[in-house]
C-alpha cells in the first residue's frame, strides 16, 4: 500500500515538477487604498517548542539555487547536501524531477549526523523561459502514520539565447 502510494504522489509531483515563474500581469492593475494607521503594538512572541518539535528530518545546506542566465543548450551541475538530523539512519527511496533534470543520489542508508548529496545535471535543451524546478525526494523513512517523509529542494534559471 505504501508503494502504491509513493508510486502515485510521484506521478502527480512529475507533472508539477516543471513549471514556469514568469505571470503575466495586467498593465494597468488597480492599486488597493492603503489601510488607515494603526498604533503599533510589540510582536507576540510564542513560546519556544519542546525540544522534541525542533529536530528536523534532515537539514539541507540550502533548498533553493538560483542557476542566473543559462544559455540555452547549456548544462549545468549543482548540488544539494543534506544532514541526517532524525537520530535513526535515513534511506532515499526516490528521487522525482523534470526531464530536463538528472539526478544521482546515495543508495546507502546516511547515519545519523552523517550528510548525503544530491549531484543535479540540469540540460536546458528544450527551455525557452525562465522556470522553477522541483525536486522531489521521497524517503523510504515513515511518519509515525506510516505515510513516506518527503522532502523537496529547487533551483530556477533564466534562457538566454
Amino acid at each position: 500500500m505504501q508503494r502504491l502510494f509513493v508510486l502515485l504522489f510521484s506521478a502527480i509531483l512529475w507533472g508539477m515538477a516543471c513549471h514556469s515563474t514568469k505571470e503575466a500581469r495586467p498593465a494597468s492593475a488597480p492599486t488597493p487604498p492603503s489601510p488607515p494607521p494603526v498604533a503599533e503594538t510589540p510582536p507576540v512572541v510564542p513560546p519556544p517548542a519542546p525540544a522534541a518539535q525542533t529536530s528536523a528530518f534532515v537539514t539541507w545546506d540550502k533548498k533553493f539555487i538560483d542557476l542566473g542566465a543559462v544559455k540555452r543548450g547549456e548544462k549545468r551541475t549543482m548540488f544539494f547536501e543534506f544532514t541526517n538530523t532524525s537520530g535513526e539512519n535515513v534511506q532515499i527511496d526516490l528521487v522525482d524531477a523534470c526531464e530536463c533534470t538528472k539526478v544521482e543520489y546515495p543508495r546507502r542508508a546516511i547515519e545519523p549526523g552523517q550528510k548525503g548529496r544530491l549531484d543535479v545535471t540540469f540540460d536546458s535543451t528544450e527551455k525557452e523561459k525562465a522556470e522553477t524546478i522541483r525536486i522531489t525526494i521521497v524517503f523510504k523513512n515513515t511518519h509515525a502514520n506510516g505515510l513516506p517523509r518527503i522532502e523537496v529542494v529547487e533551483y530556477g534559471f533564466e534562457v538566454k539565447n
